[in-house]
């Protein structure tokens, strides 16, 4: 028999406990119930996603916290019995479908596993009794729709002062890229990325567009790992050399408001044609100067690309446009071998 302390909550439409129970309870007695697959009263939750679970795995083996409470709707009426202070129940597997959480229960499971020592850990928990499927999704839709999340820029700039246990390392390097490009005084992109807390101005680039731009590249086993580019100077020198061979092109018109790299379908485009064309030129070069990229970027003999071009599209399709133009203006160097008879 568990016994732990409550405290009980009543608000407009519903009544719940607030409670903590260790990890190890928490993944015996509890179940995913999954919409459009299990057949029964609470189903909303979507399937796994062992991705996020592997996430959270790691995050738990390192010591993160869990201050947000996993929300259950407790379906085995016989074996709990709630005092004014305290609950017991059973350990009985099934006993209590969980409405929010789904993924974090799983990584902890997966993180017991591992260390065992975390059965032991103390998790916030909220408990309602016995809802039906309707309820369980004005609950799920609650948490999920209206308690927005954090905006991603200032996720990504809190990244900068956060501990270790608490970082994506591929968003902290990312950030820190965009950061350096938007402090460095002779970078193209000086003070032209947003972050939080700054007055709204017509173009840049948010820190949220940066960091995902960049983050494909610095991840684990991408392309900056995989040509032996780890360090974070350099890979800044990589950025900071190939975004000034594109204003190189533009010469006093970098800064005018038509230029679409000073918006975020540029900048992505520019960082996905960094990865497919521009890297791999360079890796075959064994040069990442300024002047090896300028010497196949023909962007203004081609045609500047300007904002106009992309204005009135779709995200994806604004980026399409911009990466077919860099294609366009993309001139290689063929070296000529000599042939021997």
């Amino acid at each position: 028999m568990i016994i732990n302390q409550i405290i009980k909550i009543s608000q407009k439409h519903r009544d719940f406990i607030l409670t903590t129970m260790s990890a190890k309870t928490l993944s015996e007695i509890t179940y995913t119930a999954v919409r459009g697959v299990d057949d029964e009263v609470g189903a909303v939750q979507r399937i796994l996603i062992e991705r996020r679970i592997k996430g959270i795995k790691e995050f738990v083996l390192s010591g993160g916290d869990f201050p947000a409470a996993i929300v259950l709707n407790w379906t085995i009426q016989d074996n709990i019995e709630i005092k004014d202070t305290s609950i017991e129940f059973e350990m009985k597997s099934r006993s209590a479908q969980i409405i929010d959480g789904q993924h974090r229960v799983a990584g902890i499971k997966a993180a017991i596993k591992e260390d065992p020592s975390l059965e032991d850990l103390q998790i916030p928990v909220v408990i309602y009794l016995n809802l039906s499927t309707k309820e369980c999704a004005d609950i799920f839709l609650a948490i999920n729709t209206e308690q927005k999340p954090a905006p991603r820029s200032l996720v990504y700039d809190l990244y900068g002062i956060s501990s270790d246990t608490t970082l994506d390392p591929a968003s902290s390097r990312a950030r820190d890229i965009a950061e350096y490009l938007n402090k460095e005084e002779s970078s193209p992109y000086f003070g032209k990325i947003k972050f939080p807390g700054e007055k709204r101005r017509k173009g840049g680039i948010a820190l949220s567009t940066a960091v995902s731009a960049i983050k494909p590249l610095v991840e684990e086993k991408a392309i900056f790992e995989q040509i032996g580019i780890t360090e974070l100077s350099l890979q800044f020198k990589c950025f900071y050399n190939y975004f000034s061979a594109i204003a190189n092109e533009y010469q006093e018109d970098w800064d005018s408001n038509f230029n679409a790299f000073q918006y975020a379908a540029g900048f992505s485009a520019a960082c996905e044609f960094y990865v497919t064309k521009i890297i791999p030129y360079c890796t075959q070069k064994n040069s990442f100067e300024q002047l090896t990229i300028e010497e196949v970027l023909n962007i203004r003999q081609n045609g500047l690309i300007k904002q106009d071009e992309v204005s009135k599209k779709s995200g994806k399709e604004a980026i399409r446009v911009v990466i077919e133009r860099l294609d366009k203006s993309f001139e290689p160097k063929v070296e000529q071998k000599e042939l021997r008879f």
